[in-house]
């Protein structure tokens, strides 16, 4: 009899493991449908961020265009003053620079307090620091007093551009972060229009309203000795063969040589 009742529970048991009415439990039941809603939304993000993401590139290819198409009306426009003023036997003087590219071409040591003052107002902290500066007369003193310790010019195009796309670094939250995505430039930039790289190129090269923000975002580039190296008495004025002071567009030559 002992035998046919444990055959007999043996039995029940098979057919309440068959059985479709055993419940799973509550937790996992919950698990599941988490997991289902967690990826459903993951899913209608994603669909979101892509469909947001190719808006965003149609905006950003139309800026890059506009931006092309200003930056060769100004230079069709100095060409055809440059014309206009030789044909009535004048001169064509350019306007003033708004923009200059400042190296730090000396260490630490041995360095005047108000030279060294200034150097850490335009964040030039190390050797080979570049800075973008807006030209203006309080600037202008600033880079007489620091000549012996920094090269500077006026970068062109080409220059803003490849400083920003090779060595370009943010500050985020006071760290420095590559520039290796728009989203960078846009979370820190976007409340001021400037959403891309090629924005912030054109905040830069043409000084614009936004240029002190677009400028600060931008941490310090970090240069290579030139290639070639520099001159023999590096710490003479360039105009005496040295590398110091003021070099206007000759500031391309050195950077390509130091990027």
């Amino acid at each position: 009899s002992d035998a046919a009742g444990t055959k007999q529970g043996i039995a029940d048991f098979c057919d309440l493991e068959l059985s479709d009415k055993v419940l799973a439990p509550e937790t996992l039941l919950k698990q599941r449908k988490h997991a289902q809603k967690t990826a459903a939304d993951k899913a209608a993000e994603k669909v979101a961020n892509k469909k947001a993401n190719r808006q965003k590139r149609q905006v950003i290819f139309k800026r890059a265009e506009q931006y092309v198409k200003e930056y060769r009306q100004i230079e069709r426009s100095e060409v055809r003053l440059r014309r206009q003023a030789k044909q009535t036997g004048n001169f064509f003087v350019p306007a003033q620079p708004k923009l200059a590219f400042v190296i730090r071409t000396k260490g630490i040591n041995k360095i005047a307090p108000k030279p060294r003052k200034v150097l850490q107002l335009l964040r030039l902290l190390q050797i080979n620091n570049g800075v973008f500066i807006r030209l203006t007369y309080a600037t202008t003193q600033m880079l007489q007093i620091i000549t012996p310790y920094a090269a500077w010019g006026t970068p062109n195009l080409k220059t803003v551009k490849e400083l920003i796309y090779k060595r370009g670094y943010g500050k985020v939250n006071k760290q420095r972060i590559p520039i290796s995505d728009n989203r960078v430039i846009e979370e820190t930039l976007g409340k001021y229009g400037i959403i891309c790289v090629e924005d912030l190129v054109h905040e830069i090269y043409t000084v614009g309203p936004n240029f002190k923000v677009a400028n600060n975002f931008l941490w310090p580039f970090k240069l290579s000795n030139p290639t070639g190296g520099w001159a023999t008495r590096k710490f003479r004025h360039f105009i005496e063969g040295g590398d110091v002071g003021n070099r206007e567009d000759k500031i391309n030559a050195l950077v390509r040589r130091m990027n």
